[in-house]
């Protein structure tokens, strides 16, 4: 009889001991998986893409862009004198072209800790331009409304699939994902993927963008790790008159119907191929680019001729 008794005791304080953390255990955040430390000072690697990063793209160049007619025609009529306006000097690069502007950014990734577990629950990213710095949580949290506010450096997210951290982000603002005026809308969303070999950092960039994408537009940017490095918190902007001889309300733009061929034209590339599309984005694309050469140069070869002909003889 007494040995029962103490197996009911037992079981009875196994069963409160259940009751009791059972809430607490459903209350404690999502562990953040497995995965590289990516804590740390890294230096940006701009060998890739180096023109668009510095000066920048030059005006009509939408090659191996997948964009649609939309975007393009908003691209055509940008000019670069909108970021003189007041209202923009103090803009900062929107998380969709954050990792280019600038050159592309030194980085500082550090580690965001539950302050009473301890459990790293999230990293911080500074250093990005005009202090648009981001928060990448890793503790299971969902996403926003979507009438939730929209910021420069979005919302995001990550979780750990094996040892790449995949980083998804929205709520971000109406932006660019190229300085030549390639838009990207409020309504994209931004999947990353990043990932450590030894001491360089990868991160993979795929933006899906319902408005102005015709397909996903990928785009990969490189760190190496610098423990010499030390990402200060950068100046905040001071918005100054650059339009002085300009009058109040004037808006900087190209006309609609705008064709920017000069980038075509110094670089020898057919006019329709600097256009952009989900088209010129594969290997094959290349044939289409010599069949468009040719014709082009057959085209001109026929307006010289016709320019050379002597004029027809007034009756």
């Amino acid at each position: 009889m007494r040995t029962l008794r103490l197996v009911r005791v037992a079981a009875l304080g196994t069963l409160l001991a259940a009751v009791v953390a059972g809430p607490l255990l459903a209350q404690a955040p999502a562990a953040p998986g497995a995965g590289f430390d990516l804590a740390g000072e890294w230096m940006a690697l701009r060998q890739e893409d180096q023109p668009h990063r510095v000066p920048g793209p030059e005006l009509g160049d939408y090659t191996g862009l997948p964009i649609n007619a939309a975007s393009r025609q908003k691209a055509e009529a940008w000019d670069a004198s909108i970021l003189s306006q007041p209202e923009r000097n103090s803009q900062p690069h929107p998380v969709q072209y954050s990792y280019r502007g600038g050159g592309g950014p030194n980085i500082r990734l550090a580690k965001l800790f539950e302050p009473v577990t301890g459990q790293l629950i999230g990293y911080s990213m500074t250093g990005l331009y005009g202090r648009a710095d981001r928060r990448i949580w890793l503790d299971g949290r969902n996403h926003p409304s979507d009438y939730s506010e929209h910021t420069w450096d979005g919302y995001s997210t990550g979780v750990w699939d094996g040892n790449t951290l995949v980083v998804t982000t929205t709520h971000m603002k109406y932006g660019v994902i190229q300085r030549n005026g390639v838009p990207a809308s409020p309504y994209g969303v931004l999947t990353e993927y990043v990932f450590r070999h030894t001491e360089y950092l990868t991160i993979a960039e795929v933006l899906d963008d319902p408005i102005y994408l015709e397909e996903p537009f990928i785009r990969t940017t490189e760190w190496v790790w610098d423990p010499r490095q030390n990402v200060v918190l950068t100046q905040l902007f001071e918005a100054v008159d650059e339009l002085g001889n300009k009058p109040i309300g004037w808006v900087p733009f190209w006309p609609l119907g705008i064709e920017h061929r000069e980038f075509g034209e110094k670089f020898g590339i057919p006019f329709e191929a600097t256009r952009g599309g989900k088209e010129s984005l594969y290997p094959e694309y290349v044939d289409k680019i010599r069949q468009l050469a040719t014709e082009e140069a057959a085209r001109k070869a026929e307006e010289a001729r016709a320019a050379a002909r002597p004029p027809a003889p007034r009756r």
